[in-house]
């Protein structure tokens, strides 16, 4: 099995980077391929609504040069697709938004002079986030659109994992987040 993990954080050793590790190393331990892409390390720009990804229904085809392309055959050849990412304001970073906007358009063929076929259907997606409030207010909202995205993509949502930072004068890691990190991991192999 291959995962694409798309990292949304901007900070490497902030506290998603910390919740990954454990789940990384848990599906490492079970011989799975792993990629992962540091959103903020890469060009993504920002959708534009020109059309241009829907006039070859076999590729990303996306008129914007950016990173995009390499993040769309990662995606391509992976079974499971890995949205990781702070909470900030309600939902996912800058980068991811900027991708997740992008590869709505550039995968379904949806939006030309006929519809098309979803490049992705059937591919899993999950969600692994750290956020501020609690996980039932913190990331709902994120949830509920990638919810929707999925069934509107023909992807299978497989669920999300949540840890809550209580404030920046506390430690943020420890042993009874990453069990739960690395019990996510192992029900995300077994699902998949």
């Amino acid at each position: 099995m291959k995962v694409c993990i798309l990292m949304g954080s901007p900070r490497k050793d902030g506290n998603t980077a910390a919740l990954l590790t454990p789940f990384c190393e848990e599906l490492k331990n079970a011989g799975t391929e792993i990629e992962i892409h540091w959103l903020y390390d890469l060009d993504i720009r920002p959708c534009i609504a020109c059309r241009a990804c829907q006039k070859d229904w076999t590729t990303f085809g996306c008129a914007q040069k950016d990173d995009g392309q390499i993040l769309f055959q990662s995606i391509m050849a992976s079974d499971l697709i890995l949205l990781a990412t702070p909470i900030y304001s309600w939902y996912c970073t800058p980068p991811m938004k900027a991708l997740l906007d992008r590869m709505v358009y550039g995968m379904n063929k949806y939006y030309g002079e006929e519809k098309g076929p979803s490049l992705w259907s059937g591919k899993g997606v999950s969600i692994l986030t750290t956020c501020g409030y609690r996980p039932e207010k913190g990331i709902d909202l994120f949830e509920e659109g990638i919810r929707r995205y999925c069934k509107h993509s023909g992807l299978c949502y497989l669920g999300s994992h949540a840890e809550r930072h209580l404030g920046y004068g506390t430690v943020f890691m420890d042993e009874e987040k990453a069990a739960r990190v690395r019990a996510f991991a192992r029900g995300l192999l077994e699902s998949v």
